[in-house]
């Protein structure tokens, strides 16, 4: 964990914790994501049980290791699309041999022709993370309008992805800022349900 006051601004944060990121090897990353495959996820997967992924950017750790093992257990797949700035992201299904598009922000995203699903699991890519479920993300705000809409609708299990090195003291949480369940690094599993 850092040593980074409490009193910065989410800007200032998150470049310091994009700064511990990039500082990572390619050897470490990989070994981090097949890590986060071996252990798997902390709730139970059943057949058919959606699960929403995201294509790695800017050197977040890469899901689909995790996301090859949840479909051999029976996961249906997913990857975020972005529709438009302050709306909800759109869910479509993915399977690892999928070809997939570059969406508008240049993100790869599945065929607009690919069937929407409403996951039952999100994995979250973060910028940063505390100890009490809170994440930083990019500044868009598309993961927490996506959730606190999605959450209205059905439970939905919100898993940050992140290396330890991602870990702060404490993110500067906002009334909108919507807490993950769970965060998953490379040595640990958080629990946050009970916060």
């Amino acid at each position: 964990m850092s040593a980074l006051p409490a009193a910065q601004s989410k800007s200032d944060l998150r470049a310091a914790a994009l700064a511990a990121r990039d500082a990572l090897s390619g050897e470490q990353r990989a070994a981090a994501a097949l890590a986060l495959a071996a252990r798997g996820l902390p709730v139970e997967i059943a057949p058919g049980t959606i699960v929403s992924g995201y294509a790695p950017i800017r050197g977040e750790i890469d899901p689909a290791p995790l996301m090859r093992a949840l479909a051999s257990q029976g996961a249906r797949l997913a990857l975020p699309a972005v529709l438009a700035r302050g709306k909800s992201l759109a869910f479509r299904a993915w399977s690892p041999d999928d070809r997939l598009m570059l969406g508008p922000l240049g993100i790869l995203e599945p065929s607009p022709a690919a069937a929407e699903l409403i996951p039952d699991i999100m994995l979250v890519p973060l910028a940063a993370f505390d100890r009490l479920g809170h994440r930083i993300g990019y500044g868009a705000g598309h993961y927490d309008h996506t959730l606190a809409h999605l959450r209205k609708v059905k439970p939905i299990a919100a898993i940050g992805l992140a290396f330890a090195a991602q870990e702060i003291d404490a993110v500067p949480a906002l009334r909108h800022d919507e807490r993950l369940d769970y965060v998953l690094t490379e040595t640990k599993a958080f629990d946050f349900r009970s916060l």
